[in-house]
């Protein structure tokens, strides 16, 4: 199943649908938060209002318009990411390294494919892109095992994980630069975790302008998906809601020679196989 965020005839919706194409209004749920409390079987009830999700009288938000906590981001989770990242990081960062990277990002408010990327140009100088699969928890998990993660995942998003380097370069770390105003777009849906045979390994690809920058393969992780929920859960209760950034792949435009920063009116497409487009243009 496939569940959005959606506006039609301008009032905000969760719905869901079985081919991407065709959705039904949940009228049980007031936002994908409640959803994600209270859990949902994949049935649709028989009265349900039913639209189209092309219709321009519908428009797609974020499948989390405001996430219940910070996202929780995965730092160089990609080999080929971690060898980039010495070029501007100027540190080593091993594929063999024993331990993952966490940092947060904290999100006032998510925005939906075909919204905007602001540029913070009074303080940002280098706008940056990275495509990450985004796992959404939907149950309470705590202490869980590797081998039982796979229970406590509700499904998968795309986010991108808009970054401001010059910010990242001065503070030393990750949350600020991250976490302006408008710096997590994600969708366009959450795809349920049966839709998927175990642990996906998806393609994961960005565009900018028509042009790929980003390819991948979410096989490639470093930390896996159960690992990242067992070392996370071994002392932090991970709630109904909660969003793990997973890690993006190399092709950043930082990690360019010469960098190729986002500009104005740029359009930035983040694709996950089997999850959808996220597609964004930045804006003064």
């Amino acid at each position: 199943m496939r569940y959005y965020t959606l506006r039609h005839k301008d009032v905000a919706h969760v719905a869901a649908s079985q081919d991407g194409k065709r959705a039904y209004i949940l009228r049980a749920y007031m936002t994908m938060n409640t959803l994600l409390l209270k859990g949902h079987d994949g049935t649709i009830p028989g009265l349900s209002e039913a639209v189209d999700l092309e219709s321009p009288d519908v428009t797609l938000l974020s499948p989390i318009p405001h996430p219940r906590q910070d996202v929780i981001c995965l730092g160089i989770n990609y080999s080929d990411h971690a060898k980039e990242a010495e070029s501007f990081d100027k540190e080593a960062f091993s594929k063999d390294r024993p331990d993952p990277i966490f940092f947060s990002k904290r999100v006032s408010y998510s925005q939906g494919t075909g919204d905007v990327i602001p540029m913070h140009e009074d303080i940002c100088d280098s706008l940056d892109y990275e495509a990450e699969l985004g796992v959404v928890i939907g149950r309470q998990a705590s202490k869980v095992r590797a081998e039982d993660a796979l229970d406590y995942i509700f499904g998968y998003t795309v986010i991108n994980d808009v970054s401001a380097r010059n910010l990242q370069t001065r503070h030393k770390q990750w949350y600020f630069g991250k976490s302006l105003d408008g710096f997590t777009p994600m969708g366009p849906c959450i795809v349920s975790k049966d839709e998927f045979d175990g642990i996906p390994a998806l393609p994961i690809k960005t565009y900018v302008n028509g042009e790929l920058r980003q390819s991948s393969n979410t096989a490639n992780l470093i930390t896996g998906i159960p690992e990242i929920i067992e070392i996370l859960s071994a002392g932090m209760t991970l709630e109904p809601g909660t969003v793990i950034a997973t890690g993006t792949p190399s092709g950043v435009a930082m990690g360019m020679d010469p960098p190729s920063f986002l500009k104005d009116g740029d359009e930035v497409v983040c694709e996950i196989e089997g999850i959808g487009r996220l597609v964004n243009i930045c804006r003064k």
